[in-house]
């Protein structure tokens, strides 16, 4: 088999409030910030923020700032698994609750960015 012409590298997200989401995403996954550039220069604010899997498994995932609200479907979301009560409690809000044709709860971060829980198996 041939080469792939990619393979996948890390997984962004953009926010408002950069900072903050990439908080509440680090709490919700188990992620650590990794706030020190690998020279020990601590990363500036306004910069993207870095979240890692402290057990190697996970992406890395960019939490990017940008200046607009979000504002209609995203094209593409994480799917979890996890506790959606849990979720919620911390500040995630239920799109649409499983049930029907689904199989799972679709909720949103704090800032509105969509994403898919599945019940742990």
């Amino acid at each position: 088999m041939a080469d792939a012409p990619a393979r996948f590298k890390d997984l962004c997200l953009d926010a408002r409030d950069h900072q903050a989401v990439a908080d509440w995403w680090a709490a919700a996954l188990g992620y650590v910030r990794k706030d020190v550039l690998d020279d020990g220069t601590p990363r500036e604010r306004d910069w993207p923020a870095l979240l890692i899997d402290p057990a190697g498994a996970g992406p890395d995932i960019w939490i990017n700032p940008v200046i607009e609200s979000k504002w209609v479907k995203n094209r593409m979301h994480l799917d979890v698994v996890g506790d959606r009560d849990a979720l919620v409690a911390a500040g995630a809000r239920i799109v649409r609750a499983r049930g029907g044709d689904i199989d799972w709860d679709v909720l949103a971060d704090p800032e509105g960015n969509e994403f898919c829980v599945f019940a742990p198996e």
